[in-house]
Order: C-alpha cells, then structure tokens, then sequence
C-alpha cells in the first residue's frame, strides 16, 4: 500500500474531530484575553463610580488634577492655578494618590 491509498482509505472523522483544534483556539483565547479584559473593564467602572471630590486623579492624556465637581457623565477637575477642565468620567485613567503611593495593579 502506498501513501495515497491509506489516504483514501481513511474514514473521514466525525464534525467534532475536524473543528476540536479550532474550538480550544478559541477557550484559550477568552480565558487568557477576552476574560481578563472584561473583568479589568469592571474594576475600572467600579473605581470611576466611587469618585468623589477631592481625590486626585490621572486622565487618560496624562494630566493631573483634583476633582472639584462630579455631575453624571463628568468631572470637573482642579488642573491648578485655578484652572478648571471639565472630563468626561471615561477619561479618568487612575487614583493619583494610589500611583504616588505605589499602590496600583499591574
């Protein structure tokens, strides 16, 4: 018997063989990616939530300041010299006090 022959010879599979390698591509990928993000994403939402004046803050462009005022979707934030930014509370990136104090998650 040749190569060709136990090629054909060969039953075709089941469905679930053929796809099996496929499906584990994609648990891996949302246990290490997908999953990760996701529960990252609510911690943050949670952090934002918990905000209040007084704290001070980092945005997401790299600015600091306190935060003097929160309404719903918004920051009104203290940048100094009585400079006032208002943010939306999505560009909040982190506690300044935390990331001075070295207490942020990696």
């Amino acid at each position: 018997m040749n190569f060709t022959t136990l090629l054909q010879a060969a039953p075709g599979g089941s469905g679930l063989m053929s796809f099996l390698p496929l499906i584990l591509i994609v648990v891996v990928f949302y246990f290490f990616m997908i999953r990760p993000q996701m529960k990252k994403q609510k911690e943050h939402k949670k952090y934002i939530e918990e905000l209040g004046t007084n704290a001070k803050v980092v945005t997401n462009a790299g600015i600091h300041g306190r935060i003097v005022e929160v309404s719903d979707t918004t920051f009104l934030i203290d940048v100094g010299s009585g400079v006032k930014i208002r943010f939306d509370k999505s560009a909040i990136a982190l506690d300044a006090s935390k990331a001075a104090n070295g207490q942020t998650k990696a």
